[in-house]
């Protein structure tokens, strides 16, 4: 008899968990729907988005061409496939409007749709988040490949497999931070009623800081130290470095470790201003 009950709870927990998988991954379908219909504007926004690629090239061949050679670890070929490698990271994790339109279901009421369904919200965000970059990641792919396919003589790809695994590790990582940022900055919206100034200022640090401007190998050894415990460089610069080879050993684990204790901190932040941001809302009949 309590065989059977323990085999019936064990279904019955089973089943909601499934119940639970499906509907965001009902979520995600809605979301790859949704960004199916704006492939044309990305594949021509990743296109004309070479432009600056091309000119950051030809800027750091004058630099490399006038210093008459590398700076600490980094030469001309390897920046070039650097940015390239930031190009592909950038559409792959990079989010788009996610931290608009959460802050426009705050602002206009349309939160509280979400709160009386069975659905957590910041999960519901992070299905469509992940549908829509890897529709844009396919859809701009074949813009990645020409440019690859013109540059294929400074790639240089990983010959061992470990590289690649930490890399992927990394990467999800770097997404689930950036994500989390986005979210936790559009957050702020349950209390200001514009958050463009505060998207401004974090992610004006995030550009320079996160190695989207330069390799952060390229900054004096001090301020590279400073860096390590901070959250940007690992939102993009890190995953880059191991794929490249430039972090080993010791340095490597302790960076992910870093990199897996920020996205801890920033989503438990994110549920605290979630959690704060609720009692706001309903304070103000939102």
């Amino acid at each position: 008899m309590a065989g059977e009950e323990f085999r019936f709870a064990s279904e019955n927990c089973a089943a909601r968990r499934f119940a639970w998988m499906g509907k965001y991954f009902k979520v995600f379908d809605i979301g790859l729907q949704n960004t199916f219909v704006y492939r044309w504007n990305f594949f021509f926004r990743s296109l004309f988005g070479l432009f600056p690629l091309l000119g950051t090239v030809f800027i750091w061949r004058a630099i490399f061409d006038a210093k008459g050679g590398g700076i600490n670890n980094f030469n001309y070929a390897s920046v070039v496939y650097y940015f390239l490698l930031v190009l592909v990271l950038d559409n792959l994790i990079t989010p788009g409007d996610d931290e608009w339109q959460v802050a426009a279901d705050i602002r206009d009421g349309q939160m509280n749709a979400f709160l009386i369904k069975p659905v957590n919200y910041l999960v519901y965000r992070l299905a469509l988040f992940v549908s829509n970059r890897l529709l844009y990641t396919l859809v701009t792919l074949p813009v990645v490949i020409i440019i690859f396919t013109v540059f294929h003589r400074y790639l240089v790809w990983p010959s061992s497999w470990a590289i690649w695994v930490l890399t992927v590790i990394s990467v999800v990582l770097a997404g689930l931070l950036q994500f989390l940022i986005a979210y936790s900055v559009a957050l702020f919206a349950f209390w200001m009623l514009e958050i463009s100034t505060v998207v401004f200022i974090i992610y004006s640090f995030e550009y320079f800081l996160s190695g989207h401007m330069f390799p952060i190998g390229l900054m004096p050894p001090s301020i590279q130290t400073v860096l390590k415990f901070l959250p940007f460089p690992y939102e993009l610069y890190f995953p880059i470095a191991i794929f490249m080879g430039q972090v080993h050993g010791v340095e490597l684990w302790a960076g992910l470790l870093i990199q897996f204790c920020w996205v801890l901190i920033i989503a438990l932040g994110a549920n605290t201003l979630w959690q704060q941001g609720l009692h706001r809302y309903q304070a103000v009949g939102g």
